[in-house]
C-alpha cells in the first residue's frame, strides 16, 4: 500500500508525465503499480515479436523514453510501440481489477442475468473481466500526453493508442463452466475472460506489416493516404507518416547512441566472405546474426551471437572503391 504522502512523492518523481498523468497516479496508487508490472510485460511481447528483426524492441537503461532516439521518427516501429504500449495499459488495470488488487474497479457490473449465444442460452455468473474500465482508464491515463498538443504526430499517436485498446477487447472470449445431470450443459454458467497478451501481440505485429503510410489532411482532423494507390486506413489499422531507416546502417549524424536502440552497424564484408540470404520479411539483414542486444549506458550495446541454419551467397571483388559505401 502507498499512501497518499508517498504516492505525490512517487508521482512527482516519475519523468515524462503531465499534469493530467500526474494526477491520476496520485489518485490511484495501486493501479499505477498494476501499470508499471503491465509494462514490463508488453515490453517483453514487443521483444518477442520483433526478436529477428532489424529493429528488436530493445530498451534504454536510464532514459524515460524507454526506447530512446527510435521513437523520434513517426515510423511504423513507433506506431506499434503506442498501439502495444496502450494495449499493455488496458490488459494489466483490466486483470488486475478481475483479481480484486484494485479499490476502484472490480469484475464487469454489467454481466448479470441471462443471455445466450449460438449454443443457447446461458446464465452470467463467475468475473467477467471488467475491460470497460480498463480501457476507460488507460484512454485517459495514455491519451492525456497526447492531448497536451495538437500536431500531426499526436494524432498520430491518439489513433494508434486507439487501436492498441481495441485490439485486448477483440481477443475477448467467453468460458463456461456446465451444469446438469452428468455434467451435460442443459445449464451454463458464462463469464468473458481475456485471452493470452500473446494473440494481441501477434495481431498488432500484422497490424505493423500492413501499417498504412499517412499525411495530415487539410483541417488537421484526420488522415489522407501518402500514396493514393493504397486503401484508406481504418480504425483498426496502424498509421505512420516516416519511412524506417535502415537499423542496420550507423546514422552518423546521430553519434555514438545511434545504435543504442537497435542491432548496431556492421563493417562491410570483405569479397569472398559469405552472406546470409535475405529473407522476404521486413525483419531481413545482417542483423540477424546478434541477438538479445541490449545498451549499457553510456554509451554501448552488446549482443549475442545468434546460431541458425541460412542459405549463404558469395561476395563478388568490388569494381570500384566506392563499393565499401553501398548497402
Amino acid at each position: 500500500y502507498i499512501g497518499a504522502l508517498g504516492a505525490r512523492v512517487i508521482c512527482d518523481n516519475i519523468p515524462g508525465l503531465v499534469n493530467k498523468q500526474r494526477q491520476l497516479c496520485q489518485r490511484y496508487p495501486d493501479i499505477m503499480q498494476s501499470v508499471g508490472e503491465g509494462a514490463k510485460e508488453w515490453i517483453r511481447e514487443c521483444q518477442h515479436q520483433f526478436r529477428h528483426h532489424r529493429w528488436n524492441c530493445s530498451t534504454l537503461d536510464r532514459d524515460h523514453t524507454v526506447f530512446g532516439r527510435v521513437m523520434l521518427r513517426s515510423s511504423r516501429e513507433a506506431a506499434f510501440v503506442y498501439a502495444i504500449s496502450s494495449a499493455g495499459v488496458v490488459y494489466a488495470i483490466t486483470r488486475a481489477c478481475s483479481q480484486g488488487d484494485l479499490k476502484a474497479c472490480s469484475c464487469d457490473p454489467l454481466k448479470r442475468g441471462r443471455s445466450k449465444d449460438e449454443r443457447g442460452e446461458f446464465d452470467w455468473g463467475g468475473c467477467s473481466d471488467n475491460i470497460h474500465y480498463g480501457i476507460r482508464f488507460a484512454k485517459a491515463f495514455v491519451d492525456a500526453k497526447e492531448k497536451k498538443v495538437k500536431d500531426a504526430r499526436a494524432l498520430m499517436n491518439l489513433h494508434n493508442n486507439r487501436c492498441g485498446r481495441m485490439a485486448v477487447k477483440r481477443f475477448l472470449k467467453l468460458e463456461c463452466k456446465c451444469h446438469g445431470v452428468s455434467g451435460s450443459c442443459t445449464l451454463r454458467t458464462c463469464w468473458l475472460a481475456m485471452s493470452d497478451f500473446r494473440k494481441t501481440g501477434d495481431y498488432l505485429r500484422k497490424k505493423y506489416n500492413g501499417a498504412i503510410q499517412v499525411t495530415m489532411n487539410q483541417d488537421g482532423t484526420g488522415f489522407t493516404v501518402a500514396n493514393k494507390n493504397f486503401r484508406k486506413p481504418t480504425k483498426t489499422d496502424l498509421v505512420y507518416f516516416e519511412n524506417s531507416p535502415d537499423y542496420c546502417v550507423m546514422d552518423k549524424s546521430a553519434g555514438k547512441k545511434q545504435s543504442s536502440a537497435h542491432c548496431s552497424a556492421l563493417p562491410p564484408l570483405p569479397a569472398g566472405q559469405q552472406l546470409p540470404a535475405r529473407s522476404p520479411g521486413l525483419g531481413s539483414s545482417r542483423c540477424q546474426l546478434q541477438c538479445e542486444c541490449k545498451f549499457h549506458w553510456c554509451c554501448a550495446v552488446r549482443c549475442k551471437e545468434c546460431e541458425d541454419t541460412v542459405d549463404v551467397h558469395t561476395c563478388k571483388a568490388p569494381k570500384r572503391a566506392e563499393w565499401l559505401d553501398q548497402t
